[in-house]
Formats: C-alpha cells, sequence, structure tokens
C-alpha cells in the first residue's frame, strides 16, 4: 500500500512536469531538432530571466550542490527545467525500489533484509530582483516514512537519531517529509563579488561538503553513508540562517542553526532553536574541482544525549570530468571528525566515484569511519570505551532500460562489504556481506 502511494506521487510529480513542458512546446514545429528548440525557448523568453546558479547572477547553474554548498562547475546536472517569462523552475528527484540484505550470509545477528524505497523530490524557482539581486526559493519533500517505515532501513554499522526512544544502529533513520523549504537573496557588487542570506525552516547550515544525494559521484548510490553524520547529518536542519560572501573562486560563510537533529516525528516542524554556529570557506580553482573547509560547533545534536555537544570539522574535493556526450567521471573525497567533550576524537573518511557510460553508470563507495561503543550501543562493561575502526566498501552497477517522460528508469545492483574489529564478530560475524538490487527513476541529463 505504501509504495502504491509513493508511485501515485511520482506518477503526479511526473505528470505535472511533463504538462508543463507541453504547454511551452505547443507552438514548436514538431520537425525541428531538439536544439532548434531549446534556441526557440530562449529568444521567447525576457532577458531578465535569470540562467544562472541558484545563489549568484555570475555563476553557472552546474554549481549548484546542496544548501549552499558548491560542485564543480563541470558537474552534470539530472532535471528538468520550467521557463516563464521571469521566472526559472527546476524539478528534480531520485527514487529507488528495492529489495537490500545487509547480511547475505546470516553470519551475525545485526543484519536484516527489507523491501523498502529510499526516495526526495525537490521543487525550486528563482528570479532576477532589479539588476542586481537574485531571489531563490528550494523545497525538498521526502516519503522515507511512508516507504520506510520509523526505524528507516537496514544499513550494518550506520548509527544516528533514535526512534521509539531507542537509538538507531545498523539502520538508516527515515527523513523527514518537509527537508528543505528554504529562501535566499543575493546582491552582486560585481560579476566577482556577491553577498547572500539564506533562510531555511528546514535548512542545510554552511557545515560539509554537498549532501550525499546530490553529489554526483553518489547519485546511483541507493545507500547513505556510515560516515553520514560526520559530513552532512546536518543537512536537514530546522532553523537556519547564513550569509555568504563571495570574491571570485572563493566564498567565505558563516551559519546559525539548530543543532538538534529532527526528532522521530518526521511530518512536524521541530523547535528553532539558532544555538549552534558554523563556518566554510570554499574554493573552486577551476571548473573541475570544488574544495572545502568547514568548522561546527554543534549543541545537543542527539536527544538521547542531551548534555553532549560536538565539534565537527570537515574537509573535502569533489571532481568532476565530461568525457563525451553522456559520458563522465565524478569523484568525492572527504574526512571529517567529530569531537565530544570528555570523549576521544572519532574519525571518518570517504572515497567515492562514479563514471557513466551512455545507459551504464558504475559506480563505488570504500569509507573508514571511527564508531565508538556508544555510537554502537554496545555494553560499555564488556566493551570498554573503545573506537571500533570500520571499513566498507560498495560496489554497483545502473543501466537504463527505458524512459518514463523526462523521467529514466534503470535497473541495478550493488554488493557491500564490510571489515571491523575481531571484537565485533560475534554480532556481526567476520567480514559481513550486503547485497541488493533495485529499480531507479530520476530525471534524465540536462543539456546545458
Amino acid at each position: 500500500m505504501k509504495l502504491k502511494v509513493l508511485l501515485s506521487a511520482l506518477l503526479i510529480f511526473a505528470f505535472a512536469s511533463a504538462n508543463a513542458q507541453h504547454e511551452m512546446h505547443t507552438k514548436k514545429d514538431s520537425t525541428k531538432n531538439d536544439s532548434l528548440k531549446m534556441d526557440h525557448d530562449m529568444g521567447d523568453m525576457d532577458m531578465e530571466f535569470p540562467m544562472s546558479h541558484s545563489y549568484s547572477l555570475n555563476l553557472p547553474m552546474q554549481r549548484n550542490g546542496s544548501g549552499t554548498a558548491w560542485l564543480p562547475d563541470a558537474s552534470p546536472m539530472y532535471g528538468m527545467m520550467i521557463h516563464a517569462k521571469k521566472w526559472m523552475y527546476m524539478l528534480h528527484g531520485n527514487i529507488t525500489l528495492r529489495y537490500t540484505n545487509q547480511d547475505l550470509e546470516k553470519k551475525g545477528s545485526r543484519g536484516s533484509d527489507k523491501f523498502d524505497a529510499p526516495n526526495w523530490f525537490m521543487f525550486m524557482g528563482q528570479r532576477k530582483v532589479g539588476e542586481k539581486g537574485l531571489f531563490h526559493f528550494s523545497s525538498m519533500l521526502s516519503l522515507d516514512r511512508f516507504t520506510e517505515g520509523g526505524a528507516g532501513y537496514p544499513l550494518l554499522f550506520q548509527t544516528g537519531e533514535s526512534w521509539k526512544g531507542q537509538p538507531l544502529v545498523d539502520r538508516q533513520h527515515p527523513h523527514d517529509l518537509f527537508s528543505e523549504l528554504s529562501v535566499a537573496y543575493t546582491y552582486a557588487f560585481s560579476k566577482k563579488t556577491d553577498f547572500t542570506l539564506y533562510l531555511g525552516y528546514p535548512g542545510e547550515p554552511a557545515l560539509g561538503s554537498v549532501a550525499f544525494m546530490h553529489r554526483p559521484s553518489a547519485l546511483a548510490n541507493p545507500d547513505a553513508p556510515i560516515s553520514h553524520h560526520w559530513n552532512d547529518g546536518t543537512h536537514i536542519t530546522f532553523g537556519v540562517a547564513t550569509l555568504g560572501f563571495r570574491y571570485n573562486k572563493f566564498k567565505i560563510e558563516a551559519s546559525s542553526f539548530t543543532g538538534r537533529e529532527p526528532n522521530e516525528n518526521r511530518f512536524d516542524f521541530d523547535k528553532p532553536r539558532f544555538d549552534s554556529f558554523s563556518a566554510r570557506l570554499s574554493f573552486n580553482p577551476n571548473k573541475n574541482w570544488a574544495l572545502q573547509v568547514s568548522q561546527g560547533w554543534i549543541k545537543s545534536p542527539e536527544e538521547l544525549h542531551e548534555n553532549e555537544d560536538v565539534n565537527r570539522t570537515i574537509a573535502s574535493a569533489i571532481y568532476a570530468l565530461p568525457i563525451g556526450d553522456e559520458q563522465n567521471l565524478n569523484a568525492t573525497v572527504l574526512w571529517g571528525m567529530n569531537k565530544t567533550k570528555g570523549h576521544e576524537s572519532e574519525n571518518a573518511a570517504l572515497l567515492e566515484a562514479a563514471y557513466r557510460l551512455k545507459k551504464f553508470s558504475f559506480y563505488s563507495r570504500y569509507e573508514w569511519v571511527q564508531k565508538s561503543v556508544e555510537e554502537l550501543n554496545l555494553d560499555e562493561t564488556i566493551y570498554g570505551h573503545k573506537l571500533f575502526g570500520v571499513n566498507a566498501l560498495s560496489l554497483g552497477l545502473n543501466y537504463d532500460v527505458f524512459n518514463l517522460g523526462k523521467f529514466r528508469t534503470a535497473i541495478g545492483g550493488q554488493v557491500s562489504l564490510y571489515k571491523a574489529n575481531a571484537m565485533l564478530d560475534n554480532l556481526y560475524g567476520k567480514n559481513p556481506i550486503g547485497a541488493q538490487v533495485f529499480i531507479r527513476i530520476y530525471p534524465a541529463l540536462m543539456k546545458m
């Protein structure tokens, strides 16, 4: 029943998008090729219409990431644009109907399996305000609570947030129905300098790299990283205010935001607190690279550990290389560190890459994460206060089988290999293996 609700929502989403596109093209000669149609559209458009980055009139759209984070200018863009006289709108989304088994050989007691459908949908719009101003809004919705349930989906060694008063361990929490509702205004002092005010409820503060579901290197992977709460765990924050200043290839940002992570009710709006702070320096040296370093001072992020504040430090590099028509290489490397008073620093490293060749998408992700006894919800009288290094390697493949309007449908599969401290073998087994098969629906590549 839940999957039927989700599929119905997706079809409505696709139909509305296709209908809007149809209305724009009814007066065009059907014998013209796609490039001539695009030229005709551009000619009919008011010159005030902003074909630009979401937070700068003088940057390319491809640099859009999540929140106000940057991607490389050479990044591929998947989505659908809808043009109006003074507005540009964009639709984006992803849904993966799958079966996942996180302990294929049944070596331990913590793995489980499930039929589910991780998903998210975005709708954005922007327009010029005067000669130098740019207004932008973003909305992001997720039906995870319907398709994943309150406890989310199985994912070995994943930690973070809670369900029914118990910490979620070896499961990825569902995302909130309203994952982003934000507005922003940018003023361009010149082509090289601009100033941005971003407000979100919920939104994403200036902390960390682009969130995993928006990185080109991770788009085809249905799973969240097990280092999620070392890098992009703040991507849904109920109360965010960010100021950003860009000079040429650099941008510096500062955010005040709510430190507490979303509560177990995925349909409500949590209390805005503005008790936490972050700063981020971004640098795009050329069209192929996006670099950032950021620091966050997060007040009481976990509801079950109210007295624990976290200092989070993150550095990352994202690489994009267009090779040919429907052929590209995208990669991300990042490091994150969580420091809680009275505890050892917990580190995480991630390296992921995706290679797109026409209808094929090959991807991989390697992670090394230090998980504490507390994170894994273990008995301290037995395990002490150790940090366990966890290695996770995932390899996967997507293949596009047909199109649904402006959306593509792919089939795929993934295998995940885990290796952790031998002390955990009694719970997880030695070197457990996870696997999944899926059908993925996502927007087509935009021709820029």
